[in-house]
């Protein structure tokens, strides 16, 4: 009997307007953005060193399961700086310049309602961009957080899909069996996750395309994801 659904954010609930999959593009705009609000004395040397450092921590470059605080990964980054800044304020305006907007998906807020009333426990567990604050990423979706009896993410568990820790982590919050527990997300790694942990995994193809990455079940909106949950 399910008694958690277990919830990808990005994706799944909701997604950044106008942002494609991967933001590496963005970084360099990103960072000069920074540095002129900032009035940072950053050469062209140091642009590029930071810029090759803060790629190198993204996982679609450089796979990784360990998730970094935000401070570990620009503080790498920033090294070699040779003048005074605020680290903080460094990573505040960077993704300031990102100009995120989120857009929660029509059935996201009524499906989540739906669930609440059943009587399921609701659990979030997603992925923060690399090196993103979590405190800024919850920020932009907060008509989602009162949903969630329990938030996980890459940084909060220290560890980024496909690895299991934050569904563990959930699990043992809400004291379950792995068969207690489904999960839901748009990409292999959520299923893969879910799998490594142990249950059924869920792929939401919003835009069809037919994916194949060994779910148990796949829908196309939240609302398919009713008569999996029994």
């Amino acid at each position: 009997m399910i008694k958690v659904i277990g919830f990808d954010i990005g994706g799944t609930l909701m997604e950044y307007k106008d942002m494609p999959f991967c933001w590496l593009d963005y970084y360099e705009n990103a960072l000069d953005t920074a540095a002129k609000k900032l009035h940072l004395p950053l050469t062209s040397e140091r642009k590029i060193r930071t810029l090759e450092v803060l790629r190198s921590f993204n996982p679609k470059m450089n796979y990784r399961e360990a998730d970094y605080s935000p401070e570990h990964i620009f503080g790498a980054a920033c090294a070699d700086w040779d003048f005074e800044y605020d680290l903080e304020r460094v990573i505040g305006e960077f993704f300031a310049a990102f100009h995120l907007t989120a857009y929660i998906y029509p059935d996201t807020l009524p499906i989540l309602n739906e669930l609440k009333a059943a009587g399921y426990r609701i659990a979030a567990l997603t992925d923060v961009a690399t090196a993103m604050p979590d405190k800024l990423h919850k920020s932009y979706f907060p008509e989602l957080m009162p949903y969630f009896d329990l938030y996980v993410s890459s940084i909060s568990c220290g560890w980024r899909k496909p690895n299991p820790k934050g569904l563990n982590d959930i699990a043992e919050h809400f004291e379950i069996a792995t068969d207690e527990m489904i999960y839901i997300g748009d990409e292999r790694k959520d299923i893969e996750c879910a799998h490594r942990f142990g249950c059924k995994g869920v792929l939401i193809d919003r835009r069809g395309r037919g994916a194949e990455f060994g779910q148990d079940y796949t829908v196309t909106d939240l609302n398919g994801l009713k008569k999996y949950c029994k």
